[in-house]
């Protein structure tokens, strides 16, 4: 057992393991002090090691989310070390000794997809840089985007999506431009930032020969884009999210608000006391993080402000059929959370109800739109 623990520990160095034993999962070594420190729980020891006993602490299967969330929010990475053969299934087999193992995900701040991790009304998004251009994914929705930005730009471009966690090349680390968000940097080789390695990622991850009908990417975009999805991919054991088509944002399609200016206008911190507190009133999670997203960075773009206003004026033209809308609205699940989950084979029972409820409400506004239904949704992004 403790050979399986130590392979999977050199493959994880950076992360408290979370091995399966039974009914718990348990941590060693120093693993297990910093869990006991982290989740204030009692550290005891199992057996020895070269002659000295062998730290561990652990928690129960069935209530381990909670105790995830606690070691993310302080920003521990953990790896999920799984048994991956039944017991039965392994004395049919005749084999001897431990089960065999495997690390079969690594949950980070950016890639957690558990209600139970999450804030629902706020995306999580795991970014990349490469100096050069950002790219940005919400892994428990599927949201991928990507934009040309260096310098000022750059800061304001993530300083619009706060990531959870920004992969940077190993030589931009020190970079003053990064001091902001250098606690929530995970630094990765150079050669992962690599243009034809990223395009190559990307089409496999969508299933297509040529990237075209998605847009023109320079190469820093598509190295950022490439080394995200690579590094998602990894903590996910070889598995990806449901990835929306990924959408290149114009360098000057967002108004560039740097983090101090964010904090001093109170634009979209967390609490009532902020622009976005003030005006949400938004009644599913979806709504909530479009909203969060546009106050975030509000768009320049002339026909997109136009479109947007459009669609708040045929509501307000109509107050009853908005507050139809709002009440076939109103307590619909997180449909795109949802399918996340699914996608990477986490789903339960739960998720697939919430699809079912989720399209019984879709049926229902569109009954109610039908009549009334005009031209501006079909811009409105």
């Amino acid at each position: 057992m403790l050979a399986q623990w130590f392979a999977a520990k050199a493959d994880h160095p950076d992360a408290l393991l979370f091995f399966r034993m039974g009914d718990f999962y348990e941590l060693f070594f120093e693993d297990a002090e910093k869990g006991a420190q982290a989740l204030d729980i009692a550290l005891t020891t199992r057996g020895e090691h070269d002659g000295r006993p062998i730290p561990m602490c652990g928690v129960p299967v069935v209530s381990h989310e909670a105790y995830l969330a606690r070691l993310i929010r302080r920003g521990f990475r953990v790896a999920i070390v799984e048994q991956t053969m039944d017991p039965g299934e392994a004395k049919r087999r005749g084999l001897r000794g431990p089960l065999p193992r495997a690390v079969v995900r690594v949950v980070t701040p950016g890639t957690v997809t558990e209600e139970t991790l999450l804030e629902g009304a706020r995306p999580n998004w795991i970014a990349a840089s490469t100096g050069a251009a950002v790219a940005w994914l919400d892994v428990s929705t599927g949201v991928f985007g990507v934009r040309p930005a260096s310098g000022a730009a750059l800061a304001a471009a993530l300083a619009a999506r706060d990531p959870a966690e920004l992969l940077l090349p190993e030589d931009r680390l020190a970079d003053p431009l990064f001091a902001e968000w250098r606690a929530r940097a995970v630094a990765l080789p150079a050669a992962r930032f690599r243009a034809e390695a990223g395009r190559r990622v990307l089409e496999a991850a969508y299933g297509v020969a040529t990237l075209d009908a998605f847009g023109a990417f320079s190469d820093p975009e598509l190295a950022a884009a490439g080394a995200l999805l690579d590094y998602v991919r990894a903590t996910q054991a070889g598995r990806l999210p449901r990835l929306e088509p990924l959408a290149r944002e114009a360098e000057a399609a967002t108004m560039a608000i740097d983090a101090a200016t964010r904090r001093s206008l109170e634009l979209d911190r967390t609490g009532p006391d902020t622009l976005l507190g003030a005006i949400d009133r938004t009644v599913t999670a979806g709504g909530a993080r479009l909203l969060a997203a546009r106050i975030a960075a509000p768009s320049t773009v002339a026909a997109t402000i136009a479109a947007r206003l459009d669609a708040v004026g045929f509501f307000l033209a109509d107050p009853n059929l908005c507050e139809t809308v709002r009440a076939r609205l109103r307590g619909t699940p997180d449909m795109a959370r949802a399918l996340a989950r699914i996608a990477l084979g986490r789903g339960t029972p739960r998720d697939l109800a919430a699809i079912r409820d989720g399209l019984a409400a879709a049926r229902a506004v569109q009954a109610a739109l039908a009549a009334a239904f005009a031209a501006p949704w079909s811009v409105c992004r």
